[in-house]
Order: C-alpha cells, then sequence, then structure tokens
C-alpha cells in the first residue's frame, strides 16, 4: 500500500514566467531578405510544418527552463513493505570474557575469540537473510542501545563489527533485555520477531528486574533464544550441580537465568555452544525457526525532479541549434549603405 504521490514546487512564483514561452509563436525572428515578396512561390507544406516544429521547440525549451526553475519534485512519502522473514533483536555480550577463546584464555596465533566467532557467525546470519529487519542492543556493565530495527544490513553489518572490541567485566543481562524490547514497533504484531541473546555469563537478576522482565514478555508474543558460549569446564544450563546446596543464582547464575527463561511462558530455546562449530549450528537453527511475514513502513525522502526538466530544455535547445546550423541564406547580398 502506498500513499497517494504529492507534488511540490519550491519557488511556484517562478511560472509567472510561463507566458515567455508564447514568445516564439509572436516573433518569427527571421532575417532581413533582398527578395521584395514571395508570394509568388508555389505554396510549401514541408517548410511551413518545419516553421510550426521549431516554434513548438521553442516553446519547450522556454517552458521546461521555467518548470526547472519552480524546482518541482515529489514529497516524501510512507510505503508499505512486506517480505518473508523476521525482526530479530540482538543483545549481545560485550564483558571482558567475550575476549578470551571457548577455552578460556587470550587467543594465541590462529585461535578465535568468543566474540569474533560470534561477530562472524551473525554475519553470515544477517546476509543470507536478507529482508529480516535487526536492531542491536549490547550490554556489559550497563546496557548500550547499538542500531534501531532496521533493513539497511550495511548498517547491521557494521554494527555487528564493533562486538569483538574489549569489554567491561560486569555482565548485566537483565537491562540488556529490557532494551531490546524499545525495538520492537507495538503496531505491528503480524511479524515473526525474536531476541537472540549471545552472551557466554549471567550474574543475579533481582526480583523486582524479573517482575519487569515477565510482564514485557507477556505483553508482546516474542520468541527468545540463548546462546550460549559456555566456556571449558565452566558450569552449563542445563546440568544440575551434585551438591543442592551448590544450586543458586549466586554460585550458578546462568542455570537460574536459563531457569527463568523457561518460566517466562514464551517459545524459548537455548543452545549450548563449545565451540565455533557448535555456535554455528545454533544459528542454523534459529534461521530455519524464524521465517513470517514482516510488514514495515519505509520513509521514502523527497525527490527532486527539476533535473528532468533542466534536461528536457538542453535537448530542445540541441535540435534548435542542429536546425540553425542547416539554415542557408538565400538571395543576392544586402548593399552596403554608405553615409
Amino acid at each position: 500500500m502506498t500513499a497517494a504521490t504529492d507534488w511540490l514546487l519550491l519557488r511556484p512564483w517562478a511560472l509567472l514566467l510561463l507566458p515567455l514561452a508564447l514568445l516564439p509563436w509572436l516573433y518569427a525572428g527571421r532575417h532581413v531578405s533582398a527578395w521584395p515578396w514571395s508570394g509568388a512561390l508555389p505554396a510549401d507544406p514541408a517548410s511551413a510544418w518545419l516553421d510550426r516544429v521549431l516554434r513548438v521547440l521553442g516553446s519547450l525549451a522556454i517552458a521546461a527552463f521555467v518548470l526547472a526553475l519552480a524546482g518541482p519534485g515529489l514529497r516524501g512519502e510512507q510505503v508499505e513493505r512486506i517480505s518473508t522473514g523476521a525482526r530479530v533483536a540482538m543483545v549481545i555480550d560485550r564483558s571482558g570474557s567475550m575476549n578470551s577463546t571457548f577455552a578460556g584464555r587470550a587467543p594465541d596465533g590462529g585461535e578465535e575469540s568468543k566474540a569474533a566467532a560470534a561477530k562472524r557467525l551473525l554475519k553470515a546470519f544477517v546476509t543470507r537473510r536478507e529482508h529480516d529487519r535487526v536492531g542491536i542492543v549490547a550490554f556489559s556493565t550497563s546496557p548500550m542501545f547499538v542500531l534501531p530495527m532496521t533493513d539497511r544490513h550495511a548498517a547491521v553489518q557494521a554494527a555487528i563489527d564493533a562486538i569483538d572490541q574489549p569489554g567491561l567485566a560486569y555482565t548485566d543481562v537483565a537491562r540488556g533485555l529490557a532494551m531490546a524490547f524499545d525495538l520492537f514497533d507495538a503496531r505491528d504484531p503480524v511479524a515473526s520477531e525474536a531476541i537472540v541473546l549471545v552472551s557466554d555469563g549471567a550474574a543475579v537478576i533481582d526480583r523486582r528486574v524479573q517482575e519487569k522482565l515477565r510482564a514485557a514478555f507477556a505483553s508482546r508474543p516474542l520468541h527468545l533464544y540463548w546462546l550460549f558460549l559456555r566456556t571449558e569446564r565452566s558450569p552449563g544450563l542445563f546440568e544440575a550441580p551434585a551438591d543442592p546446596r551448590e544450586d543458586t543464582p549466586q554460585r550458578m547464575p546462568e542455570r537460574h537465568l536459563h531457569r527463568f527463561f523457561e518460566s517466562l511462558g514464551v517459545p524459548y530455546r537455548a543452545f549450548e555452544a563449545d565451540s565455533a562449530a557448535e555456535l554455528a549450528a545454533a544459528i542454523a537453527t534459529i534461521d530455519q525457526a524464524e521465517r513470517g511475514e514482516v510488514r514495515w513502513l519505509e520513509a521514502l525522502p523527497q525527490r527532486d525532479l527539476s533535473p528532468f526538466a533542466f534536461a528536457l530544455a538542453a535537448l530542445a535547445c540541441a535540435l534548435l541549434a542542429i536546425c540553425k546550423s542547416f539554415e542557408v541564406r538565400i538571395g543576392p547580398p544586402l548593399p552596403v549603405l554608405r553615409p
């Protein structure tokens, strides 16, 4: 559905010059001839038509120049776009631990940090899904609004490129998730929408923050995915500790965050990736699951049409110049009057 085309003129007063286009019909522009009268010559329809064509070209050139000076254009409008894909909010961990490898050490030689692996695979995910709209939030000690929901994948790729820069130590997942809800348009409940959390850890979430997140997820049908980049020998999401006393949010924050996500009542899936290959497989699963109809309004900028008017005027002038070059003067030369 497209808004009706709305024309505009930046300088409408210039249209007052349009009567100048009648000049070619009021003034012949012929040279004085030595022949006193040509009425005895037979009729020449071709010449008469050529004369009319030259006058039309002259009027067209003047009218086009006047229209170009008036600044014609099309107003900006909003166009509804429909495609197959999803709205995806990426919530990406920027804590210092993401700069380590899956083995828990600094990258050395050909090794890849967890942040670098996530960057590479997320960029490939965005490239495969050309009709998705993607927004990005990063978090460490505090959440960072990186990119609003957009289908401009060059901007998305540039935002993802920054996720492997050195980050801070703390991991505030809750505030990052809360900020991700601001990326979605409340007026569009049709689209398939998902939050993809990319993190190698978690922190204890305050009860009040838990209730806010629970209410936010209840207000909108979102899918939630957690790509947990597990460091070697660190506790996982799914197994309970041997000692029940160890099973606390302070000792095992990742496991308890996973249990909190399961209690939200929304479609949720956690992927525990111990390597870049497992992370790639998890992203491929999300790629297959999140495909639906996406609708959005795209704002189109104002369009200047004056170059087309200038081009038309230039074409008319060029044709007149060509015709002028074929002009032939007939009759004896005029006498030179001397004082």
